[in-house]
């Protein structure tokens, strides 16, 4: 059996050509197996075994470490945080505002279009994995010199010439830099998506802590308000005492003093509590007058925020996620630096139909076709290479540690959040009985005025001492709800590993 040469113009590929190509194509393929670089594994940081800040009623003590060591796959949990975990605290009010955030506030419309300008970018990196197609029709009209060396009369001197080729090109990802660059863009679009979620943990936890700061001062208020018209009773009572001859005018213009003091602390209360209010509008991307918040002191049960074991919080927190999805992105840019010290091969074909007349350009005989593949290997740079190998390194290195510094940090904030907790819970415990104690000294003051025994100066002390030490019992209220958001914010919220885009 004989065969015929391969021809450009038209004609069947020969099969022995036919068996290079395949053998050509099945070594393209081996080869794209290979992928150089390290592949990255998770910066080693062992968790502590537990938080020793857990004797908090405001934090659910976590279980025993899971078997087989602290660490194990994110996954949801019962004992963790739900994804509204602002819904703990029962508060309707605060959940409509809540709700606001996502659909107004343009920070986080902002980090939502920087992760899918990122998104975006993985596809571009993954495009390479395929061959450019292009086409080009081309039509044209000539005339040559009818005087042109030996030429012949009876030669036609104008012809049309009809061409539609197309060409296509391909390289092979045989070192992986495709691979790796796809791996970096991915990376890079998880740690994009983590930082939208962290900024918006952010946002709900600002607006929540606003929230109860504002709360806070309701309670202020509401007991600046009881004691202004408490002072105005005295007040009043003071002036029948000096018109009936049994006290001074001096009495009087203390409990003036006293009680204009007070209704200049009611002043500023309401003022800080307007600024709260502004604040709360500006995460919800509003003008301040377009949100008023009705008064409603803080006297709801704080809830238990559950904690966890500390190997879960790699899982929760989102700015550790995206710590790590960098650390990883950095990784494969080594493997991309180092795929640069290999060759590059590149594999281009063409073909199409040309033909002087259009009638004939769609035939057997117009076909035209060509193969070809071309490999390029660097051998000179003056240590270009090198450098950006070692760059890649140092830029991994880099991250590894922000990351390591990253969870390290939300260890500790968690311990302080834990810390807080306890301290103001046995504070808030200490002040109570201080209150009941200036109470009872203002009882047994007034006792004492009105039977002659002391004077008003006395009474004037325990009510300033009363009132103080109420002020500091509700805001240590205020402060642990402060310090529980802030602990909730510590722990990720309800967020987890599980919820960035793959």
């Amino acid at each position: 059996m004989s065969t015929s040469p391969p021809q450009k113009h038209g004609g069947a590929i020969a099969p022995k050509e036919r068996m290079l190509r395949a053998a050509l194509l099945g070594l393209v393929a081996l080869l794209s197996a290979c992928k150089v670089g390290p592949n990255f594994h998770r910066p080693d940081l062992p968790p502590p075994p537990e938080y020793k800040g857990t004797g908090s009623t405001g934090a659910v003590v976590p279980p025993p470490n899971p078997q087989a060591g602290t660490w194990k796959s994110a996954s949801p949990s019962d004992g963790m945080l739900r994804g509204k975990w602002w819904e703990i605290y029962q508060d309707p009010q605060l959940n409509a505002l809540e709700e606001q955030i996502a659909p107004q506030n343009q920070n986080l419309r902002a980090a939502m279009e920087a992760y899918l300008s990122a998104r975006d970018q993985v596809r571009v990196a993954r495009a390479d994995f395929y061959p450019t197609l292009s086409v080009s029709p081309a039509t044209s009209r000539d005339q040559v010199s009818s005087h042109r060396p030996l030429i012949v009369s009876s030669t036609n001197t104008g012809y049309s010439d009809f061409q539609l080729e197309g060409q296509a090109s391909w390289e092979p990802d045989l070192w992986g830099r495709v691979r790796r660059s796809v791996e970096a863009a991915h990376e890079n679009a998880q740690a994009s998506a983590a930082d939208l979620a962290n900024l918006d943990l952010s946002l709900h936890a600002e607006l929540a802590l606003d929230y109860f700061e504002l709360r806070g001062l309701d309670s202020d208020a509401r007991l600046l308000e009881q004691t202004v018209n408490d002072y105005q009773h005295q007040l009043d009572l003071n002036q029948q005492l000096v018109k009936g001859g049994i006290a001074t005018e001096v009495v009087v213009a203390q409990a003036q003093a006293l009680l204009e003091t007070t209704r200049a602390q009611l002043v500023d209360v309401k003022q800080g509590r307007n600024q709260y209010e502004h604040a709360i509008a500006t995460l919800m991307n509003k003008e301040a007058r377009e949100v008023t918040l009705t008064p409603a002191p803080l006297v709801m049960t704080l809830p238990q925020v559950p904690v966890g074991v500390p190997s879960q919080l790699v899982e929760r927190r989102p700015d550790i996620a995206a710590a790590e999805r960098r650390a990883a992105a950095a990784n494969a840019q080594i493997g991309i630096a180092i795929s640069a010290f290999y060759p590059s091969v590149t594999l281009g074909g063409g073909g199409g139909f040309e033909s002087t007349n259009v009638g004939t350009l769609i035939q057997g005989p117009s076909a035209l076709w060509s193969l070809g593949a071309q490999a390029t290997e660097l051998l000179f740079d003056a240590g270009r290479r090198h450098a950006l190998t070692d760059q890649a390194k140092h830029n991994y290195e880099s991250q590894a540690s922000t990351y390591r510094a990253t969870v390290l940090g939300a260890f500790n904030e968690v311990e302080d959040r834990l810390s807080d907790l306890k301290v103001l819970e046995d504070e808030a415990t200490t002040e109570q009985r201080a209150v009941a104690a200036a109470q009872h000294s203002l009882d047994l003051s007034n006792q004492r005025y009105k039977g002659g025994a002391t004077n008003y100066l006395e009474v004037l002390v325990a009510e300033g001492t009363l009132l103080s030490n109420q002020r500091t019992s509700t805001d240590l209220i205020t402060r642990q709800y402060v310090a529980s958001v802030g602990l909730v914010r510590a722990l990720g919220g309800g967020w987890d590993m599980t919820q960035l885009p793959h």
